[in-house]
């Protein structure tokens, strides 16, 4: 079985460096071995340490490679939309497997490669493209199918996993753990694609689409990044016996007529101790998934990083080539149930609200009376004197207020009035609040 690798960064040089490695193994669960007809690069010059690869066996030319007619499957560890769409759409369509890291291809467009595969007859393998090494894609894809899958949530970007973590244990900002995170090699020169949420957008939106049956796209969902927490949210939410984590979170349910839809989201959320993702820590990822018939699942290990991207890409590879010398195809793609996604407005979640108020009589029931006319009911309110927590310095009291569950919407609006309340000096934080109810 001939490969054509496209890429020899970090995922790319261990999936090389892997088939060399471990090419008996890989010869004797597939059926056959496996050789490298081609890597395309974008620069041949570049240094590329020891890797037990011919020099000749390196191009710039990726289209050619993709194009050849002695290459069976196509391996993409290049990332980004362009060109990798042109590559892998040309190779799936003249009838060659591809394995695929590619989240935000997959995200952004997969109905383009999932439409050219059934064309081609071939198969469209990403199990990396999701929580790096966890296999995960594969049991939502396959070993669920016989099951309904109601919600899915997860910790699927290592980086700002890291950040909120060191927050939690250190008491710093966001700005100091970003910095550690940086020099550790957690977080990219240009952080943005994880701290504001794009990442974990791009791979919630593929859980989505495998675990409701229905196309999702990045556009779908709803996203918000972490660069807003701060030192007084974590503190505050340690004093509920809560973490905070960025959350993908995918449910099923029934929009604002009743029809049964999906809603897709991506944001900073408490989540109480006793939840399984609270004590994941770290890099490392973790999805929880509700099933009808068979309950909780979850899902655990390292998100990212060369090696583990790797074990999962090879996976794909075996996966794929045993179809390819059985004459036979994976399951296409399941899109039969095509649900409408609902809009954040219509996502049922709580609230944490922290205000800083002036400390005088009726403030407390001239803020209730803001959340009561939006049909937002309170569980639970806390007032604490000014500068007891940093929330509050320069207040006369500060509020700390959790809801019961309730339409996004009317939560926002609620939070929106409140900023316009007298006695509301300001709006310290407001976060979501998952799970405990």
């Amino acid at each position: 079985m001939r490969l054509a690798i496209l890429g020899c960064g970090t995922v790319g040089s261990e999936v090389v460096r892997l088939l060399h490695e471990q090419s008996a193994d890989l010869a004797a669960r597939i059926g056959a071995p496996l050789e490298i007809a081609g890597i395309a690069v974008r620069r041949l010059g570049r240094d590329r340490g020891d890797l037990p690869v011919a020099p000749e066996l390196f191009t710039t030319d990726a289209v050619g490679l993709v194009k050849s007619e002695d290459v069976d499957v196509v391996v993409e560890v290049v990332g980004g939309i362009e060109p990798a769409r042109g590559w892998l759409v040309d190779a799936l369509r003249a009838g060659k497997s591809v394995v695929t890291a590619n989240k935000a291809l997959l995200a952004e467009d997969g109905a383009a490669l999932h439409d050219a595969a059934a064309d081609g007859g071939a198969d469209l393998y990403y199990e990396a493209a999701v929580a790096g090494a966890i296999p995960l894609l594969r049991p939502l894809r396959e070993s669920l199918h016989g099951d309904r899958i109601n919600r899915v949530t997860g910790i699927v970007n290592g980086t700002t996993n890291f950040i909120l973590s060191a927050m939690d244990a250190t008491g710093a900002g966001f700005a100091e753990a970003l910095e550690e995170a940086t020099e550790l090699g957690y977080a990219e020169a240009d952080p943005t694609a994880d701290v504001e949420g794009f990442d974990a957008a791009a791979k919630a939106a593929i859980l989505a689409s495998l675990a409701f049956h229905t196309r999702v796209g990045a556009a779908d969902v709803h996203r918000e990044g972490i660069t807003e927490v701060t030192a007084a949210d974590v503190a505050s939410a340690k004093a509920m016996g809560c973490t905070i984590k960025l959350l993908c979170i995918a449910a099923r349910g029934a929009d604002a007529t009743g029809r049964e839809s999906v809603s897709v989201r991506v944001h900073p959320a408490m989540i109480p101790l006793g939840h399984p993702l609270a004590s994941v820590g770290d890099a490392y990822n973790a999805v929880f998934v509700e099933a009808e018939a068979a309950g909780p699942l979850m899902f655990y290990g390292r998100g990212a990083g060369g090696a583990a991207t790797a074990s999962a890409v090879l996976g794909d590879v075996v996966a794929v080539c045993r179809n390819r010398l059985a004459g036979v195809r994976a399951p296409s793609e399941s899109a039969y149930a095509d649900l409408a996604v609902r809009p954040m407005g219509e996502a049922l979640t709580r609230y944490h609200v922290s205000l800083d108020v002036a400390d005088k009589p009726g403030v407390l029931a001239a803020v209730a009376g803001v959340f009561a006319r939006h049909d937002v009911s309170i569980a639970t309110v806390r007032q604490v004197p000014a500068g007891a927590e940093p929330a509050g310095r320069g207040a006369d009291a500060v509020l700390v207020i959790v809801t019961h569950t309730a339409p996004d919407a009317a939560l926002a609006a609620t939070v929106e009035e409140l900023r316009g309340l007298d006695a509301v000096r300001s709006i310290a934080s407001v976060l979501r609040v998952e799970g405990g109810e």
